[in-house]
């Protein structure tokens, strides 16, 4: 039995690793389990909001955060007819917090992790996975079961039972936690999946970094994250469809790309096989209920995002931040309990929503139409005011930059620049 902290919090991405640094500089004994060796994973989100760089500034690590290697998206594109029209321009909001930082997130993270270890209450354990809940004798959850695995093997070599008043899942859309507490979310319909690969970038291509280039087939579609020396892709087809396309084999696939993006058709060859492609079982859903005595689900374990729009990392960041400020007191003084748990939810439901339903318009708009062979149609009026009313573009570049709700770090968190 391992030595009994204040919160225990399982997942080591952005959401749970925000939450240790703002709890750890309240005063919260708080460890995170994060089940890989390492945070060097391809194909996570990529994206800081302006939300999150203003946090950043707030903890007093903005310049060291910007001095790490990035790009700035400047802009959100969508398609309309054969062409595309800007609607979310970021270049509109007020400096210094007027794009989109394109940041790898292993780099992201380790610089915050970087951070928190500077605070005595933080701990983080590496390749440490969530087995299972443990519960007290009322049947409230009172810690968390994890293993130690072999990085070689993957077998275990050690069990250890982290006992703590509060656990915060923050292990992704297919939470452990969550499926051991019983809770189950409500499913939205998703149109689509997504296999992410990398293509090389030539150093004469013109194409600007950080851009976002879609390009929309007859029932497909493809999205190029262009890097300083890679592209990112992203290639969208019908939800399920992998098993057909893993079976039509690595040619197939090549073609569909260079039938996409002609000017890419030289390196398709990159694609080794089939193999090379990550796939995202892309999930929109929410749970009524984000807690239990003992326990509370942030993040995609709480509500699994689309990757339209890209808003999910900022989302996950803005729960961290809300759940902190709100839980900090309650487990310095001892009276955490159930209205606790449930005011998170109650500060974080409503942007949650806002975000899910626009993005189940989206889907609507553009996603159902490209799936089933047709071209997409975005609503006129947008079309319109986005393309005589340039002004017009600031309004959704503040919904993508900052989200609905965008937090604030507490006082307790904040720190200055030289500190």
């Amino acid at each position: 039995m391992e030595k009994p902290t204040q919160c225990a919090v399982v997942g080591g991405g952005p959401a749970g690793i925000v939450l240790g640094l703002f709890l750890a500089r309240a005063g919260v004994h708080v460890t995170v389990l994060e089940k890989h060796a390492d945070f060097l994973r391809d194909f996570r989100g990529d994206t800081v909001h302006a939300s999150t760089l203003r946090l950043l500034d707030e903890l007093g690590l903005g310049d060291g955060f910007r001095q790490l290697p990035q790009s700035r998206m400047d802009n959100f594109r969508l398609p309309a007819g054969s062409g595309e029209f800007v609607l979310a321009d970021f270049g509109l909001l007020k400096e210094p917090y007027n794009y989109v930082a394109m940041v790898p997130q292993w780099d992201l993270l380790n610089f915050l992790v970087d951070a928190a270890r500077q605070e005595p209450c933080f701990t983080l354990i590496m390749n440490a996975e969530a087995t299972d809940l443990l519960t007290d004798g009322s049947g409230a959850v009172a810690g968390v079961r994890y293993r130690i695995k072999d990085p070689i093997t993957g077998g275990t070599l050690e069990t250890h039972d982290l006992q703590a008043p509060l656990t915060v899942a923050c292990d992704g859309r297919g939470s452990v936690l969550r499926a051991k507490s019983g809770l189950t979310p409500k499913e939205f319909p998703v149109p689509f999946d997504v296999w992410w690969f990398r293509l090389s970038r030539d150093p004469e291509e013109i194409e600007r970094v950080a851009s976002i280039s879609p390009r929309f087939g007859d029932s497909d579609v493809l999205l190029s994250l262009t890097r300083r020396d890679y592209h990112q892709i992203a290639y969208l087809a019908a939800k399920g469809s992998d098993p057909e396309l893993r079976a039509e084999g690595v040619d197939a696939f090549r073609n569909r790309i260079a039938r996409l993006r002609p000017d890419l058709s030289d390196r398709v060859g990159e694609i080794l096989s089939m193999d090379n492609l990550h796939l995202l079982d892309v999930k929109l859903n929410r749970l009524a209920t984000w807690h239990k005595p003992g326990l509370l689900l942030i993040g995609d374990a709480a509500h699994a995002m689309s990757p339209a729009g890209g808003v999910g990392i900022n989302l996950a960041v803005q729960d961290a931040v809300a759940a902190a400020r709100i839980l900090a007191p309650a487990l310095l003084d001892g009276s955490l309990d159930d209205h606790t748990l449930a005011a998170v939810q109650k500060r974080r439901w409503l942007p949650t929503v806002i975000v899910q339903t626009f993005q189940r318009l989206m889907h609507r708009a553009i996603f159902n139409q490209v799936m089933a062979g047709k071209q997409p149609k975005p609503p006129r009026a947008l079309v319109f005011l986005s393309r005589k009313f340039p002004l017009f573009r600031k309004i959704p570049a503040r919904m993508l930059a900052f989200g609905p709700l965008p937090e604030h770090a507490p006082g307790f968190a904040r720190r200055k620049p030289d500190a």
